[in-house]
């Protein structure tokens, strides 16, 4: 009897156990859960949103225009911003009237206009660096983003990954376009 409890227990311990190596594999490798902090996402996504982001995509492709991306912020590597791609490398972004332009040609957006004193603290037009993104959020005049220079365009190594699914809170589950 003894025997057949202590098998018992070492399966439960195994299975557990399986179950722990491949929750950290996942988490570690494949997706992750981060939560939105702040306004500068929105419409899209709101303060408190929690999104699960995609980990692996990055690993077989280049990162495209309008993607919405997490990484680190530079000068606190701690805390992570959640942006959207709009500058590719090699573009030239620039901001005329308030309105955001790649490459000479204007973006089709439904952001607001951005005001003149929202502008960053970047030189424009800019070209992106290669290797390198230029990120915006999506509430134009409250967004830290590429515009500022503490913020800077991101590199693909940089990039933790894309924003998929919204699954906080519940009545806005859904993947995040």
């Amino acid at each position: 009897m003894k025997n057949s409890l202590g098998k018992e227990i070492l399966s439960w311990v195994i299975d557990i156990g399986i179950v722990l190596v491949v929750v950290l594999l996942i988490t570690t490798f494949v997706f992750q859960k981060t939560n939105v902090i702040g306004q500068s996402m929105q419409p899209t996504l709101h303060n408190g949103d929690h999104v699960i982001i995609d980990k692996i995509s990055y690993r077989f492709r280049d990162p495209k225009q309008y993607d919405i991306v997490v990484f680190p912020y530079k000068k606190n590597p701690s805390q992570n911003y959640i942006k959207r791609i709009i500058g590719l490398p090699n573009d030239i972004v620039d901001i005329i009237d308030g309105e955001v332009y790649i490459n000479d040609v204007k973006l089709d957006e439904k952001f607001d206009i951005i005001d003149d004193s929202k502008l960053g603290n970047r030189e424009f037009p800019f070209t992106v660096p290669n290797g390198e993104y230029f990120v915006m959020g999506d509430n134009r005049n409250n967004s830290s983003d590429s515009r500022y220079t503490d913020v800077g365009t991101i590199s693909k190594k940089d990039i933790i990954g894309k924003a998929g699914l919204r699954i906080w809170p519940l009545g806005d589950i859904g993947f995040v376009k």
